[in-house]
């Protein structure tokens, strides 16, 4: 009997059935016999591709974060920063069971320290104080995991009475469901917007406070 073509199984394939069955039950019913339940294969087969369970995540992790773009920074942090954020979600917000696992894991992989070092050499070139720009590249990254793990509108029925009699202000609650990539989106917006202006008059401060010093500097007596 002839050879298949396409091999029964692939590194490839394991992946996407890995990340099909976590977006279907939840990261934490992720095992190599259920994942070799799902490829209709044996569990022993796996392991000639992936030695263990977290071999199969951290690859999953890495192809998710091979798509985020950190490169715009060339155009200024506030773009560069706009894009990051969009790329990062984009990335995430497909898979949000999976998030979880990129928010606690390590911060070995060489994806996840390809982002970051584009992400803090930008905001550095760009004239924030290193420290500064740690911590705002934290808290990016905060506003999209927060943004990606789950959708607030599709918290809510679309049964009336659920709200209207015991919650008045949230007597539209249940219209949100059908809006919910809509409402999700625009929410991520609006944060990111808002965040991104809180950071521009922070920035300007320390630029006026550096434009003072250097006036100080070369002018000694007027101080």
């Amino acid at each position: 009997m002839a050879r298949p073509k396409v091999p029964l199984l692939s590194r490839e394939r394991i992946r996407d059935a890995a990340l099909t069955l976590i977006d279907r039950d939840g990261l934490t019913e992720l095992s190599m016999r259920k994942l070799a339940a799902e490829l209709g294969v044996q569990a022993g087969s796996l392991y000639t591709h992936y030695p263990t369970k977290d071999a199969v995540l951290d690859d999953i992790a890495h192809g998710l974060m091979a798509r985020v773009d950190a490169s715009a920074f060339d155009q200024g942090w506030r773009a560069g920063l706009t894009s990051f954020a969009h790329s990062y979600r984009d990335a995430l917000v497909r898979n949000p069971n999976f998030v979880a696992y990129l928010a606690a894991g390590p911060g070995t992989r060489e994806e996840n320290l390809r982002v970051a070092n584009a992400v803090h050499g930008g905001l550095v070139s760009a004239g924030w104080p290193p420290r500064e720009a740690t911590t705002i590249g934290a808290a990016t990254r905060y506003l999209v995991m927060g943004a990606t793990m789950g959708s607030f509108s599709r918290g809510f029925v679309d049964d009336v009475q659920v709200y209207r009699d015991r919650y008045p202000h949230l007597e539209q609650a249940h219209l949100l469901r059908a809006k919910a990539d809509e409402i999700d989106s625009q929410s991520f917006e609006l944060a990111l917007s808002a965040f991104i202006d809180g950071l521009q008059l922070r920035f300007d401060a320390i630029e006026g406070e550096r434009a003072r010093r250097r006036q100080t500097r070369s002018n000694p007596r007027s101080s």
